[in-house]
């Protein structure tokens, strides 16, 4: 009973957790909180994935869950990073996928299955992206990059308004 109460309480302060890049995504929207568990001593062990190697904001998520979780009376919480499988796009939520199109952020479509080694292009990816704003499919790559490493920014050619969209990974 005590480690059900226990684990309510984590679900409920995790659920809080924002991303520091896409603030309107909790962690469990983006996917990034895997797993939530009380040890054998009973104290709570979250376990995140990093969306790419080197995510500058692993470090943030890690603090505020960590904030959450002593703030929610569990003092003894402790964050692992988990990096297998593979952060994918596909685990960002349907209510993830919204609220990102609700910000104007465009959602990243299915992930690419691969299978063997990655291989490197130097030509621009090709997406199927809609604009947020208006729908249109009639939009043009801007840069690669856009405000984070895991966007890129695009423009509408039909409304004419720029936004990010984040990349299938």
């Amino acid at each position: 009973m005590i480690a059900v109460d226990t684990l309510e309480r984590a679900w409920a302060a995790a659920a809080r957790v924002v991303d520091p890049e896409l603030p309107m995504l909790t962690l469990i929207d983006l996917g990034v909180l895997r797993d939530i568990a009380v040890d054998d001593d009973g104290a709570v062990v979250a376990a995140i994935t990093p969306t790419y190697s080197g995510c500058p904001a692993m470090a943030a998520m890690r603090d505020d869950l960590l904030r959450e979780f002593q703030e929610a009376g569990l003092p003894d919480a402790r964050v692992r990073v988990a990096l297998e499988p593979a952060w994918t796009t596909d685990w960002i939520t349907p209510e993830g996928r919204a609220a990102l199109a609700a910000a104007g952020i465009s959602p990243p479509g299915t992930a690419p299955r691969r299978s063997g080694p990655v291989t490197i292009s130097l030509l621009p990816t090709r997406r199927a992206v809609h604009c947020p704003q208006c729908g249109s499919a009639d939009v043009e790559l801007s840069s690669e990059f856009g405000s984070t490493a895991c966007k890129a920014m695009y423009r509408c050619r039909a409304c004419l308004e720029p936004f990010d969209h984040v990349k299938e990974i």
